[in-house]
């Protein structure tokens, strides 16, 4: 786990450059091949030993997804130039991938054992999706954006993630059909904690979700025999999670 004081304050839902409409993601077979295969290779080399190895997380698990995944398809076509930057990115839609940094921080929350069921709740552009589908053997995530997780799902099976299950719907509720999850991981923030992933994580399991309005802290809620144990980490700034809490 990251020690929360050397760690600097991550903007998530931010960007300093002009919102451009989100494109469409070029077929796979003109990205990531030959030269420019090795030159995203590298550049997630420097990514993880710049923006994240420094920041505290060196399980060789998560270090080893943030190296292998790649970014770069996960982000509209007049972004690929700056996919493995420290900071967030558009996708359309008033949505963003989070910086790398956030999502390794957040998956080395969760604790992902490699046999274990996770539910991603924001599909978003489908990345953090793929880092926790690396580590875990089943993933089901939800975005309640329909055009958002049509554009993941064509981009996880182009990649050949096949341990993925993705439906558009309202994330508030979770997916009971296949809890218990041995983690969950939200990257949109809700006011406060959807007493539905509370009820679909496992004994054990981990719920990592950034709760708050216009800032937020990510919690690390645990549940335990007796309850349920709640960590504060660090600030973050997301989008709101939409939706109801039923």
């Amino acid at each position: 786990m990251v020690n929360v004081n050397s760690a600097p304050a991550a903007l998530t839902g931010s960007d300093p450059r002009p919102k451009a409409p989100a494109t469409s993601i070029e077929p796979l077979y003109t990205r990531g091949h030959g030269h420019l295969g090795r030159l995203y290779a590298e550049q997630r080399q420097l990514m993880v030993n710049q923006q994240i190895i420094p920041r505290g997380i060196t399980d060789p698990r998560v270090i080893n997804a943030m190296l292998t995944v790649p970014r770069h398809r996960f982000v509209p076509l007049d972004s690929t130039q700056f996919a493995y930057r420290d900071e967030p990115l558009p996708i359309g839609h008033n949505q963003t991938i989070s910086q790398p940094y956030i999502v390794a921080f957040m998956t080395d929350a969760a604790s992902i054992p490699g046999n274990g069921r996770v539910l991603e709740v924001g599909t978003g552009s489908g990345y953090q999706t793929a880092i926790l589908a690396t580590l875990a053997a089943e993933v089901y995530s939800i975005e309640i954006v329909a055009p958002l997780a049509q554009q993941a799902e064509r981009t996880l099976r182009q990649l050949g993630y096949d341990n993925v299950h993705i439906k558009q719907g309202n994330g508030y509720a979770g997916w009971a059909e296949y809890a218990p999850y041995d983690a969950i991981v939200v990257t949109a923030a809700p006011t406060r904690i959807p007493s539905a992933l509370l009820d679909q994580l496992a004994m054990g399991g981990k719920l990592v979700v950034p709760v708050g309005y216009s800032s937020q802290t990510i919690l690390v809620i645990t549940r335990h025999l007796t309850g349920f144990s709640t960590e504060y980490t660090i600030p973050v700034r997301f989008v709101p999670m939409v939706g109801e809490d039923h």
